[in-house]
């Protein structure tokens, strides 16, 4: 039987941001219509736009029919946080991932979780040894 989690108040931080250290990235959003200056993602056979001039990160979305994405980041906006260590955070928490860990560019992995019927993106930056 699972414990009842605590009643967070309105003015308190969500734990995965107050305990867990986990930065706002975007939010997702699918869309049918094709968008300005669309980005296409061979490998997940989509399209993004709108991240790199947003000022809140919003990212729009646009699938093809046969995309391999999983039909529920296709169909319900998603939230997406930076972790320190992917890897880490998906072996502390009994999440439901809908995603594997994958590279999605140079540098960065991605994984999808699923929870409470929304998915949420968990991004890791590889630091660079200069930095």
């Amino acid at each position: 039987m699972k414990a009842t989690p605590r009643i967070r108040q309105d003015f308190e931080w969500p734990s995965c941001i107050e305990s867990w250290g986990w930065k706002y990235h975007h939010i997702g959003i699918p869309t049918d219509k094709e968008m300005p200056e669309e980005k296409y993602l061979p490998q997940f056979k989509f399209y993004v736009s709108g991240f790199s001039t947003s000022p809140f990160g919003i990212e729009w979305m646009r699938f093809e029919e046969d995309s391999p994405v999983d039909k529920l980041i296709q169909t319900i906006p998603h939230i997406a946080f930076v972790v320190d260590d992917l890897d880490f955070e998906l072996k502390s928490h009994d999440f439901n991932i809908i995603a594997e860990p994958n590279p999605l560019s140079e540098g960065v992995r991605v994984a999808m979780i699923e929870h409470d019927g929304a998915p949420i993106e968990l991004i890791e930056f590889k630091k660079n040894n200069s930095q």
